[in-house]
């Protein structure tokens, strides 16, 4: 590869069924990045630094998926402040080569969930939040909830127990997030402004099913695979305002491909590649 290439990749274990290839080569597209190239490679914990120390200065970025984004942080140049708080990674920023090189950790799941969440009409002064599920991705949820108004949401938990790094996460963020249990958010989330599920496919779908038989407020379902899912489709069913988990992959990719290579992220172009390789196949 020449040096007029550039390289950028999403690393996890699995990655095959990642879209950010999708997102990324759409906007190289649509900008006229004709010798940037977009990958996906599977990076195990134990081979990341490996992975690292062999960047060259043809590697413009990573994006990390699971599970690496908090494998990654102690292996980093620098973290920007809001990933250090969040405490996770999901982009890497690569400059340089040899031992000048330095990698730069950024989030930008923060800035997927404020745009998305605008979609569904939550733009700030948000009054009552609640947060399903206590993951890396409840993370960066409580900052974004946070930066649209409520640094004190509910968080719903099947175990409190297992809740310490994201309580730990809240105190560096400085918010009160009040931890529930998972039992009673279909009888709570639905009088709720906002509520972000962070679960993974098929674990909400109980709660889809015990939903009242009204909701007011908006859902962002980070979960997009079945689309839409249970909860989604029962929400939406019941009166409250929906916004798909691609909406927040699509927004945090955007930001991924300004940071990567300084040029703003072409959210028409990416949406409509998204769109297509969401759409239901038929035999």
């Amino acid at each position: 590869m020449t040096a007029a290439h550039r390289r950028a990749a999403v690393l996890g274990h699995p990655v095959a069924h990642s879209l950010s290839p999708v997102l990324h080569r759409a906007a190289y597209a649509a900008l006229g990045l004709d010798t940037w190239a977009y990958d996906a490679v599977d990076v195990t914990e134990d081979q990341l630094p490996g992975f690292l120390n062999r960047l060259d200065a043809s590697w413009a970025g990573l994006s990390l998926t699971m599970p690496l984004k908090q494998t990654v942080i102690p292996l980093l140049d620098h973290v920007e402040p809001l990933a250090q708080v969040v405490g996770a990674v999901n982009t890497v920023l690569v400059q340089g080569s040899g031992p000048a090189r330095m990698l730069t950790g950024a989030n930008t799941d923060v800035h997927g969930l404020v745009a998305a969440l605008g979609e569904a009409g939550i733009s700030g002064g948000l009054r009552s939040a609640g947060v399903v599920g206590a993951g890396a991705t409840a993370a960066s949820t409580l900052a974004a909830l946070a930066q649209l108004g409520c640094p004190t949401p509910r968080v719903y938990v099947r175990s409190q127990a297992r809740a310490g790094a994201l309580l730990r996460a809240a105190h560096r963020m400085g918010v009160e997030p009040r931890l529930c249990r998972l039992d009673d958010a279909a009888g709570e989330i639905g009088r709720l402004d906002a509520v972000v599920s962070t679960l993974p496919a098929h674990a909400a779908d109980p709660l889809a099913a015990a939903l009242p038989a009204h909701v007011g407020g908006a859902l962002l379902d980070v979960c997009y695979d079945p689309r839409p899912t249970a909860l989604s489709a029962s929400w939406a069913a019941r009166g409250g305002r929906v916004v798909g988990g691609e909406r927040m992959l699509l927004h945090q990719a955007a930001e991924q491909v300004r940071l990567m290579t300084g040029r703003s992220g072409p959210l028409d172009a990416m949406d409509a590649a998204l769109d297509a390789a969401l759409a239901p196949t038929t035999a």
